[in-house]
């Protein structure tokens, strides 16, 4: 049976399985995990690797599963490039990779490393149509996995967990979920018809608007306080919450697919000044 549903021959297979692959999403999880790798202060190439191979591969998993269950189930979209038999095998071979990438980390590592990384695997499995149908599933679901990556990022290289990382998790937690909050908000008529509780659904546009900016802002006050107070943060990593913070009031004024691009866009410029701040310490 053929993988692609447009097209045939192992081309059109190919180009139905790489469609899966989403950069916007996909590039910061794999950024945030090598960030991790930088804060511990050394890198370990085979450990570093295989992490980031898990966390790729763990969001590929994801988005194959939402395009399952967004065309064949939920009918959703107009369209899907992959077979029902080519989402099953896409899966499944990604998560054998994830296994064997995961099987190494315990070798290399140890079972903590395997513990940090295995939840961003099922949160991808579990988000359609578990996860995102409730306000607190939908909202922090992809943000966990990018704090997950970070923690698994440092843990394989330092094979420890200071305040530090944590406190970086938690931050990327915070802005991510703001994010994602603002970008909910643009189906807001369609998952309202469904009955899809996203934030949005659940308070109303205008309160989703709310959370979302004391979720961003809260992020943002939490590096500038580590940048005061942590030894591992440099003073410089507040440049980064002064450069997301003019992104995101552009983007307050916005609608709301113009602020979510605004605002994934300021993400990047934000871990771009971090890892520059962690990496070159220009002030310390």
């Amino acid at each position: 049976m053929p993988l692609a549903r447009h097209g045939s021959g192992p081309r059109a297979a190919v180009a139905a399985l790489a469609s899966q692959v989403h950069p916007v999403f996909m590039l910061p999880a794999v950024a945030t995990a090598l960030f991790g790798a930088v804060l511990a202060g050394s890198l370990r190439p085979v450990p570093a690797a295989l992490h980031v191979a898990a966390v790729f591969l763990g969001l590929y998993t994801a988005h194959v599963t939402d395009g399952y269950v967004d065309f064949y189930g939920r009918g959703e979209d107009e369209d899907h490039p992959l077979t029902r038999l080519g989402c099953h095998l896409a899966r499944l071979g990604a998560t054998l990779g994830f296994a064997a990438a995961v099987a190494g980390l315990f070798v290399l590592v140890d079972a903590v490393a395997v513990l940090l990384t295995v939840p961003g695997w099922a949160i991808a499995v579990l988000h359609a149509p578990q996860l995102d149908t409730h306000p607190i599933g939908a909202t922090f679901g992809y943000p966990a996995g990018i704090a997950l990556a970070l923690l698994g990022g440092y843990y394989v290289q330092a094979e420890a967990l200071p305040v530090t990382p944590l406190a970086l998790a938690l931050v990327f937690l915070l802005v991510l979920a703001g994010i994602k909050v603002i970008d909910d908000a643009q189906d807001y008529a369609y998952d309202r018809s469904i009955a899809k509780r996203t934030v949005a659904v659940a308070l109303g546009p205008a309160g989703a608007h709310r959370v979302a900016y004391a979720l961003m802002g809260a992020g943002m006050l939490a590096v500038v306080a580590l940048a005061v107070v942590s030894a591992g943060i440099p003073p410089s990593a507040a440049l980064s919450a002064l450069a997301f913070g003019a992104v995101a009031a552009v983007a307050r004024r916005a609608e709301p697919a113009l602020a979510t691009m605004l605002l994934v866009r300021g993400s990047y410029v934000f871990l771009a000044v971090l890892v520059a701040a962690v990496w070159f310490r220009p002030l310390a």
